[in-house]
C-alpha cells in the first residue's frame, strides 16, 4: 500500500488499515480528546477561585496561579513528547494520563485546605515584600498543581501519537484532535461558568470533572487494548508520511515556524488579556462575561481548526500560506476594537434567539465577544494545526512525531505564560490597550514577515507581498480606535474622561458629566460619584457605626472606592486600617476630595493595597468596628466577600462588642440570600437605612442618649452626625429599620451565599423579578435604648 513516497513493506493488517477502522479510531480519539478538553477547562476554572481563597483575588496571586497551571501543560507536553516515540500503546498510555489526571485533581480541594493552613502559618515570619509573597505563592500552588497539569500537558502527544499514524493521515488528525480538544474546552467553560457552579457547587463540580476523567481513561485503555490486539500477529513497520510540500523548504525554515508559534502563544494570550480587559468595560465584569469572551476565543481556535482539517494532507506550499496568516491576524487584531461600535445593533439581533436557549442578557455579552475576539481567534484556530503539521512532518522519511508535537506544544505554551504575564504586569499598565493591542499586532505580523522571508515563494513575490501587506498594516494600526473613547461614548455619552489609568489590577476611568460632577467606573462599573445622593450613600456606611458603637477606636474598612465611606469614618478621629485591591483606585481618590475628607492625607489613617478576605484571614489585629465600600455582589470575584465564610473572617477579627457593616441591595433574591448568610453568621443583626445597611453585632445593641450626645459635643462627631443627616438622638432612632426578629421573618428560609455556592455572583442562577421592597421591614428602636 503506497503512503506518501514510501510503501509498506509487509503485507498490511485489514483489521488495522482498512479506511473504516481508522476513521472510527479518529472518531474515537477525537470524543476522548473532546471530554479532556472539557475537564482540563473545568478544573481551570475551579482551580483559579479555589486558590483565590487562599491567595486572594490580586492579578499577582492569579498570575501565580495560572503560570503554575501553564507550567505543568508545557513541561507534560514537552516530556511526554519524548516518551510517546517509544512506547507500543500510546492510546492506553493517554488512558492512564487520564485516570491520573482525576484522581490527583479530586484531591486538589483538600490540598488547598491544607495550603490555606500552611499559608496562615508561614506568613507572619515572611517578608512582606510583593516578590518574596508572590514566590512563594508560585511555589505552594506548583506543589498543588504541577502533577495533574503535567499530566494534562501529556495528552496532546500521546493522543496524537495513538490516531492511527500509519495511515500517513496525520494534518487530518491534527485537525480533528485539536479541534475537537478545544471544543471541548468550550464546554467545560460554559458549563462550569454557566451551570455547573451556581447548580451543584465547587465540591461537587470535582467530582463531575473526575468522573469525566475516569471514563476517559477506562475507555481509551480499553481502546489501546483492542486495536494493539488487531496489530500484534502483523504489525507493519512504520512508514514515512507524505510530504506535505509542494516544493520542499530548507531546513531553516522549519526553525522559523517553530520560533513563530513561539511567538504565537506569546501574542494570543497577550491579546486575551488586554481583550478581556477593554471588553470588561463594555460587559461589565461578571463571570458570564468572562465564560463568553473565552468561549468565544475557543470557539474561533476550534472552527478554525475544523474548517482547515480537510485539506492539511494535500501537497501545499504551507510556509507561505502560514505567513499569510499571521499577516492576516496582525492586522485584524489591530483593528478588533473597531467593531464595538455595532455591539448595541448586534445585540439587539442575537437576544431574541438566544433567549431561547440561554438568558436573553447574555446577548450583549455574545456579541461583543464575537465582534472583539472571534475574527483573531479563528485565523489562530487555523493557523495552529498547519504549524503543527509543517514542524512535526519534515518532509519524507521517518520522523519522531510524539517528540516533534510535544516539542511545538510546549513552546507555543511556554510563550503563552510569558505573553499573559507580560500583557498584564508590563503593557497595560506601561503602554495601555491601545498600544498594546498594536505591539501585540504588530509582532504577529513581524512573524508573518519572517515566515514570508523563508518562504518557498520568488523573492519578487515575497518582496512585493511584503511591501502590500506591510501598508495595510500601517493604516490599519493608525486608524485603530482608542478603546475608551469607544467605551465613554458608548455608556457615557456627552462625559469628558478626566483621568484614566490601567493598572496591573484593574482599568480605572474618571469622568466628569456635564454639571461637573465626577463619577469613578472600576472596570467597567460605577464605584463612586461626587454628586449629593451617591456621596450619601457612601458616607453612610462609614457614619453610622461610628455613631452606634459606644466607643469605637480601631476600624477596617474594605474597599477605599472614592474614598468617602473610609473618609466618614476617619472624622471621627479612631485609627482606621483601608484594605485596596487595586492601586489605581488609590491613585483616583485624588479626585474625590470633596467627599472623601481628604482620606488618604489624614494621619489616622493607614492604607494597605491587598486583598480584603486575604487580610482578614491573615491579619492579627483585632477592631471595634468592621465595614466596606460600596461593592456589588453580582459583579466577578465579589462572590468572596458576600459568602458566611467572609462574613466569619469578619466576625473573627472584631473585638467584644464589636460591629460589621454590610451594605445590600438588588433584587428580592439577592438581597434576601445575603441578608440571610449575614444573619446566620450576626444573629443580632438590626437593619439601617431604608434596608441598605445590615449592622452586625457580637453582642445585642444598645443605645445611649448620653453616649450620643457625647459624640455631638466632639468636632469630628458633630460633622459626622451633620452629614449622617442625624443630629438629634431622636432622628438615629428614625434611621432605625428592624430588628433580628423582624430580618429574619422577612427573608424566611433558603440557601445561604458559600464560597461553595456563590449564588448572588452567579446571578442568572437566582431569579430576577425586580428589585427588592423592604418597606415591610418595620421595628422600633426605643427598644435597644437603655437610658431611657
Amino acid at each position: 500500500m503506497d503512503v506518501g513516497s514510501g510503501r509498506l513493506l509487509a503485507k498490511p493488517s485489514t483489521a488495522a488499515n482498512s479506511p473504516l477502522p481508522i476513521r472510527r479510531q479518529l472518531s474515537a480519539a477525537a470524543a476522548l480528546f473532546f471530554c479532556s478538553g472539557a475537564s482540563a477547562l473545568i478544573y481551570q476554572v475551579l482551580w483559579l477561585r479555589t486558590l483565590g481563597w487562599v491567595f486572594g483575588v490580586t492579578i499577582y496571586a492569579a498570575s501565580t496561579v495560572w503560570a503554575s497551571f501553564m507550567g505543568g501543560l508545557a513541561i507534560g507536553s514537552f516530556v511526554a513528547g519524548r516518551v510517546a516515540d517509544r512506547v507500543r500503546r500510546p492510546l492506553q498510555w493517554f488512558g492512564f494520563a487520564e485516570l491520573l489526571v482525576g484522581a490527583t485533581a479530586l484531591g486538589t480541594p483538600v490540598m488547598f485546605r491544607l495550603l490555606q493552613r500552611a499559608w496562615v502559618l508561614a506568613y507572619p515570619s515572611m517578608p512582606h515584600s510583593l516578590a518574596t509573597l508572590t514566590f512563594a505563592r508560585f511555589v505552594m500552588a506548583c506543589v498543588v498543581l504541577i502533577v495533574p497539569t503535567t499530566l494534562m500537558g501529556a495528552t496532546l502527544p500521546l493522543v496524537i501519537k495513538s490516531s492511527a499514524w500509519r495511515a500517513g493521515r496525520f494534518g487530518e488528525h491534527v485537525g480533528v484532535l485539536y479541534g475537537s480538544n478545544t471544543a471541548g474546552a468550550i464546554v467545560g467553560t460554559l458549563g462550569a461558568g454557566l451551570y455547573l457552579i451556581p447548580g451543584i457547587g465547587i465540591q461537587r463540580t470535582f467530582l463531575i470533572a473526575a468522573t469525566l476523567n475516569l471514563a476517559v481513561g477506562l475507555t481509551a485503555i480499553v481502546l489501546g487494548r483492542e486495536r494493539d490486539g488487531s496489530t500484534r500477529e502483523e504489525r507493519p513497520p512504520l512508514a514515512p508520511p507524505r510530504t506535505p510540500f509542494a516544493l520542499a523548504p530548507r531546513d531553516a525554515a522549519f526553525t522559523v515556524v517553530l520560533a513563530v508559534f513561539t511567538v504565537s502563544g506569546f501574542v494570543s494570550l497577550g491579546l486575551e488579556v488586554v481583550w478581556f480587559r477593554v471588553l470588561t468595560l463594555f460587559l461589565r465584569p461578571t463571570v458570564y462575561g468572562y465564560a463568553v469572551m473565552l468561549a468565544t476565543m475557543l470557539g474561533g481556535i476550534a472552527l478554525g481548526s475544523y474548517a482547515i482539517t480537510p485539506i492539511l494532507d494535500r501537497r501545499v506550499r504551507w510556509i507561505p500560506v502560514l505567513a499569510l496568516l499571521e499577516l492576516a491576524i496582525g492586522v485584524v487584531a489591530v483593528v478588533s476594537f473597531r467593531p464595538l461600535t455595532e455591539i448595541d445593533a448586534l445585540s439587539d439581533r442575537l437576544t431574541p434567539v438566544l433567549s431561547h436557549v440561554v438568558s436573553g442578557w447574555l446577548g450583549y455579552q455574545v456579541a461583543g465577544s464575537l465582534l472583539a475576539i472571534l475574527p483573531t481567534a479563528l485565523l489562530m484556530g487555523i493557523a495552529f494545526p498547519i504549524g503543527l503539521r509543517v514542524w512535526a512532518v519534515r518532509g519524507s522519511g521517518l520522523t519522531p512525531i510524539g517528540r516533534r508535537a510535544g516539542q511545538f506544544y510546549a513552546l507555543n505554551v511556554a510563550g503563552a505564560i510569558l505573553g499573559s504575564l507580560a500583557a498584564g504586569f508590563v503593557l497595560l499598565p506601561a503602554l495601555g490597550s491601545r498600544r498594546s493591542l498594536t505591539l501585540l499586532a504588530a509582532l504577529s505580523f513581524a512573524s508573518g514577515l519572517a515566515l514570508l522571508a523563508a518562504a518557498e515563494w520568488r523573492r519578487v513575490t515575497r518582496v512585493i507581498v511584503g511591501v502590500l501587506a506591510t501598508a495595510v498594516f500601517a493604516v490599519a494600526a493608525l486608524g485603530a480606535p482608542e478603546p475608551f473613547d469607544l467605551f465613554v461614548a458608548q455608556r457615557y455619552p456627552h462625559e469628558r474622561i478626566v483621568w484614566k489609568e490601567e493598572g496591573i489590577e484593574s482599568t480605572v476611568v474618571v469622568h466628569e458629566a456635564p454639571n461637573h460632577d465626577l463619577m469613578l467606573t472600576v472596570n467597567g462599573n460605577h464605584q463612586a460619584g461626587t454628586d449629593a445622593s451617591t456621596a450619601y450613600v457612601h458616607r453612610r456606611i462609614g457614619h453610622l457605626p461610628m455613631a452606634l458603637h459606644p466607643d469605637p477606636r480601631t476600624v477596617l474598612v474594605i474597599g477605599l472606592g472614592g474614598g468617602a465611606t473610609a473618609g466618614a469614618v476617619s472624622v471621627w478621629g479612631p485609627s482606621v486600617d483601608v484594605v485596596e485591591l487595586a492601586g489605581s483606585v488609590v491613585r483616583s481618590a485624588q479626585f474625590f476630595g470633596s467627599i472623601n475628607y481628604g482620606v488618604l492625607g489624614r494621619p489616622n489613617v493607614r492604607l494597605r493595597v491587598d486583598d480584603g478576605r486575604n487580610y482578614l484571614m491573615l491579619t492579627p489585629k483585632r477592631y471595634d468596628v468592621v465595614t466596606a465600600d460600596v461593592i456589588h455582589p453580582i459583579f466577578a470575584g465579589s462572590g468572596n466577600l458576600y459568602s458566611a465564610e467572609y462574613f466569619q473572617s469578619m466576625r473573627r477579627v472584631l473585638n467584644h462588642g464589636g460591629m460589621a457593616v454590610q451594605w445590600v441591595a438588588g433584587t428580592e433574591a439577592e438581597y434576601k440570600i445575603i441578608a440571610r448568610t449575614f444573619l446566620s453568621v450576626f444573629p443580632q443583626t438590626t437593619v439601617w437605612g431604608g434596608g441598605s445597611l445590615l449592622l452586625g453585632m457580637t453582642e445585642p445593641l444598645q443605645l445611649r442618649r448620653s453616649e450620643f450626645d457625647r459624640k455631638a459635643r466632639t468636632a469630628g462627631g458633630a460633622q459626622g452626625l451633620r452629614d449622617l443627616n442625624v443630629e438629634t438622638f431622636d432622628r438615629l432612632l428614625a434611621a432605625f429599620d428592624a430588628g433580628p426578629g423582624e430580618l429574619r421573618a422577612f427573608v424566611g428560609q433558603g440557601p445561604l451565599l458559600t464560597d461553595d455556592k456563590p449564588l448572588v455572583e452567579y446571578f442568572l442562577s437566582l431569579p430576577r423579578d425586580g428589585d427588592v421592597d423592604t418597606s415591610s421591614l418595620k421595628g422600633d428602636a426605643r427598644r435597644y435604648v437603655v437610658d431611657e
